[in-house]
């Protein structure tokens, strides 16, 4: 995030060019994130539990729901990136950008919180918790450096979209635009998500 501030992304890019500081701010984002899901997955449910929830229909049902939505949210920002993105995509109000004009960090957002439910120790919030205010702050950071810098169309684009998903006044409409195909996808990840779980990381809701 301190990369992509306004005076030290200027400084960069006129140091080493812009394709030149998106590589670095890739290699460094990845630096960080690797060792820190290998960390994660070395230390499951490491610490005291705050909270302990029972695992069954009550809890199950509400996160496919949730994660459903997360996902959808996530194919529907790659299909149509944001203006927000570090490659700028078009500043146009439609589709899940009623919604919330960060889908791809509402995503992570959201599946962080969902994660946070049935694993409640001091490890598994830091690392689920974390990156939910991670991604929330990454939303508003973005907001504020394509607001100073003057993107072109991004005063509007902001002005017309809501930050939080659903709370837009035209978040029916934007339902009701979104792509059948990204729908489909997100769903469909959704399944095969809940599916390999097990095998793939691990514990279950039952």
């Amino acid at each position: 995030m301190g990369l992509s501030s306004v005076p030290v992304r200027r400084r960069l890019v006129a140091l080493v060019g812009e394709g030149a500081f998106l590589g670095l701010y890739s290699v460094i984002a990845f630096a960080i994130f690797i060792p820190l899901v290998r960390t994660f997955f070395t230390h499951k449910h490491a610490g005291r539990w705050l909270w302990v929830i029972e695992r069954g229909p009550a809890l199950r049902w509400p996160m496919y729901a949730g994660m459903a939505i997360a996902l959808v949210l996530l194919v529907a920002a790659f299909a149509r990136p944001s203006p927000a993105g570090v490659v700028p995509g078009e500043a146009r109000v439609a589709g899940v950008y009623r919604i919330t004009r960060h889908p791809l960090f509402m995503a992570i957002a959201i599946f962080g919180l969902l994660h946070c439910l049935p694993n409640g120790s001091v490890g598994d919030v830091a690392f689920f918790g974390g990156g939910a205010l991670f991604a929330v702050l990454g939303a508003w950071h973005q907001d504020r450096r394509k607001l100073a810098l003057g993107a072109p169309g991004y005063r509007e684009f902001h002005a017309a979209t809501p930050f939080v998903p659903f709370t837009g006044a035209a978040t029916l409409r934007g339902l009701r635009e979104l792509s059948p195909v990204a729908v489909a996808v997100g769903l469909l990840a959704t399944a095969i998500v809940r599916w390999f779980h097990p095998r793939w990381f691990g514990g279950f809701l039952g």
